[in-house]
C-alpha cells in the first residue's frame, strides 16, 4: 500500500473550471496511472464542473451557489457528494482520501481551505497568490507544525523549487524571478506618458501566457511579479533583499537561483502551465509526458533586462510591502484587486492602478505578526480605503 501511494496521488482541485484548474485536468488526463481526481470545486461554471465530474467521477464536488449544487445533485444522482459555498470548499480540502489539495481559487476564498487542508495533514499545491502573500507567515508555520509540504504551482516558484533541490536558505545569494515584461515592455512603443491611453483590451493581450483576466492585468502592470516576490520570500525562507526580478521576454527561463559561490542554476522550458502543475502533483517523482517540447534552435536567443521601475513602480511597492511584513502584504494585495477591478470596469485609468495601491499602503498602520483575523481585517480595511 505504501508503494502504491507513491505511484498514485489522490488530488482535490479547488477551482477546477478556471485557467489553472482546466490545465490540471489535462495533466490528470495525461497521467491516469499517477493522478486520481477525488474532489473538484468550481465557482459559477456548473456546466463545466458537471462535464468534469462525469469524466473523472470524483467522490465529492462543490459549487458556489446552493441552487447550482441542487441542480448538480439532481443531474448526478447519489454517485457523488455535492456541496456548496465556503463550507463545501472546507469539506473538499479535508477529504480523508486526499493526498494533496491544489488551490486555484482567485482571491481570498482559498485561504481558509488552505489552512484547513494543512491542519488535516494534506500537502497543498498553491496556485492562488493571495494565500502566501496575505498569510505566508501563518501558512508556512502551520505547514511546519503539521509536517506537510507547500508546493508551488506558479511557473516561477516551481522553477526555483526545482533549482534549490532541497538546498538550505543559507546557500542562496539571490532568487531571480523572471518576468515577460507584459504587453507594455517596450519603452519606445509605450513611454510612461502614454500609459493613460492603455485600454482594458490592450492590457489583456499578453505576449507569452494565456491566463485569467486578473492575472493578465497584473502581468501588464508587473504587480504579478510583485506578488510573486512576496510569495518567494515565504516559500523559500529568504528576506526580500535576496529576491530579484529580471525581464526575460521569451519566457523560456522561468527563474533561477544564484548560490553563495556564484553558481547559477535555472529551469527552462517552453511556456506551458501543465509542466509546473504536473511537477507539484507528482513530486518527488518526475512523470513521463510529451506535452511540453522545447526547441532551442527554433527559439534562437534568450535576452534579459532590468525591470523599468519608473514605468512599473509595482516592483518597489511589493518590496516595501514584503519588507514591512505583518499586514502590509495583505493591504498591497487587496488594494491591487480593487484597483484592477476599477480599471476593468472603466472607473480609473491604467496608471491609477499603481497610484491607488500606493495611497492605500501610505495610509496603513502595520500590525506585526498578525493573527488570521487581523489579516482579514486589514484586507477589508484596504478594500474600503482603495474604493475611496
Amino acid at each position: 500500500m505504501a508503494n502504491r501511494k507513491l505511484e498514485m496521488k489522490n488530488v482535490v482541485v479547488l477551482g477546477s473550471t478556471g485557467s489553472i484548474g482546466t490545465s490540471t485536468v489535462k495533466v490528470a488526463e495525461d497521467l491516469p496511472d499517477k493522478i486520481r481526481l477525488v474532489g473538484l470545486a468550481a465557482g459559477g461554471n456548473a456546466e463545466l464542473l458537471l462535464e468534469q465530474t462525469r469524466k473523472f467521477q470524483p467522490a465529492m464536488i462543490s459549487v458556489n451557489h446552493p441552487a447550482r449544487a441542487k441542480e448538480l445533485a439532481d443531474a448526478l444522482g447519489t454517485a457523488v457528494e455535492v456541496h456548496s459555498g465556503q463550507d463545501g470548499l472546507l469539506k473538499l480540502a479535508t477529504m480523508p482520501a486526499a493526498d494533496i489539495v491544489l488551490i486555484a481559487i482567485v482571491g481570498t476564498a482559498g485561504l481558509q481551505p488552505a489552512l484547513a487542508a494543512i491542519r488535516a495533514g494534506k500537502d497543498i499545491a498553491v496556485a492562488s497568490k493571495e494565500i502566501l502573500v496575505m498569510a505566508g507567515e501563518i501558512v508556512m508555520s502551520e505547514a511546519r507544525k503539521y509536517g506537510v509540504r507547500v508546493l508551488a504551482v506558479d511557473s516561477e516558484h516551481s522553477a526555483i523549487f526545482q533549482c534549490l533541490d532541497g538546498k538550505p536558505s543559507a546557500s542562496v545569494r539571490k532568487l531571480w524571478l523572471t518576468a515577460s515584461g507584459g504587453p507594455f515592455r517596450s519603452k519606445a512603443d509605450w513611454p510612461k506618458e502614454r500609459f493613460g491611453e492603455i485600454t482594458v483590451e490592450r492590457a489583456l493581450r499578453h505576449p507569452s501566457w494565456v491566463m485569467g483576466r486578473k492575472i493578465t492585468i497584473d502581468s501588464a502592470t508587473l504587480f504579478n511579479k510583485g506578488l510573486e516576490m512576496i510569495e518567494a520570500r515565504w516559500l523559500f525562507d529568504v528576506e526580500m533583499a535576496r529576491v530579484g526580478v529580471l525581464v526575460h521576454p521569451q519566457s523560456i527561463l522561468h527563474s533561477m537561483v544564484e548560490f553563495v559561490d556564484g553558481s547559477l542554476i535555472a529551469q527552462l522550458s517552453t511556456p506551458d502551465m501543465c509542466l509546473p502543475i504536473q511537477y507539484a502533483l507528482t513530486y518527488p517523482e518526475r512523470a513521463v509526458s510529451e506535452r511540453v517540447q522545447t526547441n532551442f534552435t527554433a527559439i534562437g536567443s534568450l535576452t534579459f533586462e532590468e525591470p523599468d521601475s519608473e514605468r512599473f513602480p509595482s516592483i518597489e511597492l511589493a518590496r516595501r510591502a514584503g519588507e514591512a511584513c505583518g499586514t502590509m502584504p495583505a493591504v498591497f494585495n487587496a488594494a491591487n484587486e480593487v484597483a484592477v477591478d476599477a480599471f476593468v470596469t472603466g472607473k480609473i485609468n491604467f496608471p491609477q492602478i499603481t497610484e491607488t495601491v500606493r495611497l492605500t499602503m501610505d495610509a496603513h498602520s502595520v500590525v506585526e505578526h498578525p493573527t488570521l483575523e487581523q489579516i482579514l481585517a486589514a484586507d477589508t480595511w484596504a478594500r474600503q480605503m482603495a474604493l475611496r
